[in-house]
């Protein structure tokens, strides 16, 4: 147990140092097999296989060649045109714009990450040239897409139904109200300080019924990529695996009839899906032979055994489980953090009795909020780096962004409508 204990810390003060993930995940996963004595040290390459053979694990490279692939035909032009239609009579306009896109894109793009770098490279300069502070473009930039991971077909949701064998069909379908309602308080907010800051509408005029059909057309095959999705999986036509690979093909049919996706586009899309799934698998990899380490040591036990012993009310522990999530979300990234802690909270959620539906999407948006927190935010750090923004600004900017994140955090905690209603009604 003291060599586990030393082995957590050494995990932690790695990724504190900012060394990559899967370093500081391998590094005391790979001493505890050297030095326990009666595990073979091929038994961590074995463990290391074991965890990326996983049949719902194939989805994340789908849903990310989708995504690219989807970046690079247009596709993103198109929704975003649709989105300014939209919103542009709304106060902060353009910054409405950032909302909504985020909203739309995470039914295709799938990573919150992917979703914030690309809109702080479209979106903020023309906001800073429309009287935007560069703070408050970075913040609103981040801040929405955190509804990337809510919005189907999310990553998160996919390794979290993976590592916590929960129905990745039903998480998907279970974000859609927590996604929306991100939006539309987050767009709720964004009107309500660019009122106060005086920051201009994009139109003067309500669009046409002409311009509104146009956009919508020229939008209307992208968007209905989440509805065949989520549809085919709960008809049964194909798994949440074989729905990734439907939806490559649709952002390829997308991309020919667009006439957008050339042959360089398409090499680099498969590319960047190269790089960005080797990048998920180590760390998914790595996160399983320390999960397999922790089990043989039995801390999941220890920890639901005396989560109960302490806790013996749900809220409570729900109330605990929040504030460690937060603060576990502030160091390490989402997908490492749901990798290795999910196997071991939700059995204490289930002792309790709480949906683990419900369970799944406190768990995913406590670690969404994270990705925006300092010190070691991911999504905050990619959009700074990308806009320029310091990050004590940042911060200082996002203040009313995190009240809002919190409030909608208590209701997906102690309001189970909010998560399983969507699922009860199509399940």
């Amino acid at each position: 147990m003291n060599l586990v204990v030393i082995i957590c810390l050494l995990m932690l003060v790695l990724l504190l140092l900012k060394v990559p993930v899967f370093v500081a995940i391998a590094v005391p996963t790979v001493l505890y097999f050297l030095f326990t004595p009666g595990i073979a040290t091929l038994t961590i390459a074995q463990r290391v296989i074991s965890g990326v053979e996983s049949i719902p694990l194939l989805a994340v490279p789908f849903f990310v060649f989708s995504g690219i692939i989807m970046n690079y035909s247009g596709v993103t032009k198109r929704i975003m045109e649709f989105a300014e239609v939209l919103t542009g009579r709304m106060y902060g306009g353009l910054a409405q714009v950032n909302v909504l896109l985020s909203t739309l894109m995470g039914g295709l793009s799938g990573s919150n990450l992917a979703d914030a770098a690309m809109e702080a490279k479209m979106l903020v300069p023309e906001m800073r040239k429309r009287g935007y502070s560069n703070e408050f473009s970075t913040v609103v930039t981040a801040s929405s897409s955190l509804i990337t991971p809510m919005i189907p077909p999310g990553i998160a949701m996919i390794l979290y139904g993976s590592v916590a064998n929960v129905s990745i069909g039903k998480l998907f379908v279970a974000g859609i109200g927590p996604g929306l309602i991100m939006c539309l308080s987050m767009m709720a907010l964004v009107s309500v300080i660019a009122r106060k800051r005086h920051y201009a509408r994009m139109r003067e005029r309500h669009a046409s019924p002409k311009e509104i059909w146009h956009v919508i057309k020229r939008a209307f095959f992208p968007l209905c990529l989440p509805v065949i999705i989520i549809g085919g999986i709960r008809v049964g036509i194909f798994t949440p695996t074989e729905a990734g690979a439907i939806s490559i093909i649709y952002a390829l049919i997308l991309g020919l009839v667009y006439k957008e996706l050339s042959w360089d586009k398409l090499v680099l899309s498969i590319m960047e899906t190269i790089r960005t799934t080797a990048s998920i698998m180590l760390i998914v990899g790595m996160a399983s032979a320390f999960a397999w380490m922790l089990t043989r040591e039995r801390i999941p036990q220890t920890i639901t055994e005396t989560i109960v012993r302490i806790i013996s009310n749900k809220y409570v522990f729900l109330l605990v489980v929040n504030l460690f999530l937060l603060f576990v979300g502030m160091l390490i990234e989402g997908g490492a953090a749901t990798i290795v802690l999910a196997p071991l909270l939700a059995p204490a959620a289930a002792s309790f009795g709480i949906d683990p539906i419900q369970f799944g999407m406190v768990v995913i948006f406590n670690l969404a909020v994270g990705c925006i927190t300092p010190p070691l935010g991911t999504v905050m750090f990619v959009t700074c780096q990308i806009t320029g923004c310091k990050v004590n600004k940042f911060a200082k900017e996002a203040v009313p962004f995190f009240f809002l994140f919190l409030g909608i955090l208590l209701l997906l905690t102690y309001v189970p409508f909010f998560s399983t209603f969507l699922v009860n009604l199509i399940y």
